[in-house]
């Protein structure tokens, strides 16, 4: 099992604002942004658009809430958090080859900028977890 490593004050400060914003992005699959994100469900994906989002919107929500108050369990739900954004990370190809406006992503230049902050996301969620650290321990 990983063993969550100790993080700094400006790891907890950059966990606290990801698991805010986590907790918000899920509360809009719920409700004010529910539209918007269902543009980013892939058409390959085998279930109605909106429970997609539905259940992803739990499921950040769940996530969010657990880096607030998983403590032992920090680096695993670090490293939960990371792999959610390379599941989800198909729907915004979806949003860029479709050419589909959501989130103010209006223009392709603007999507394909999304695409490459998916890894970012992925790397916070890593860093201010510890896992990252946690991992390097483990070898």
């Amino acid at each position: 099992m990983l063993r969550s490593a100790p993080t700094s004050t400006l790891q907890n400060v950059a966990r606290i604002g990801l698991a805010t914003f986590m907790v918000v992005a899920g509360t809009g699959h719920l409700t004010f942004a529910r539209r918007e994100f269902q543009a980013q469900v892939p058409d390959f994906v085998p279930l109605d658009k909106d429970t997609v989002v539905l259940q992803s919107g739990v499921v950040e929500i769940g996530l969010g809430l657990a880096l607030l108050l998983a403590k032992r369990r920090r680096a695993q739900m670090g490293l939960g958090l990371a792999a959610f954004y390379a599941a989800v990370f198909p729907g915004n190809v979806h949003q860029y080859t479709h050419h589909l406006s959501a989130f103010g992503l209006d223009t392709d230049t603007k999507r394909l900028g999304r695409l490459f902050f998916q890894p970012v996301l992925m790397g916070w969620a890593l860093w201010s977890t510890g896992a990252l650290k946690a991992l390097r321990q483990k070898r």
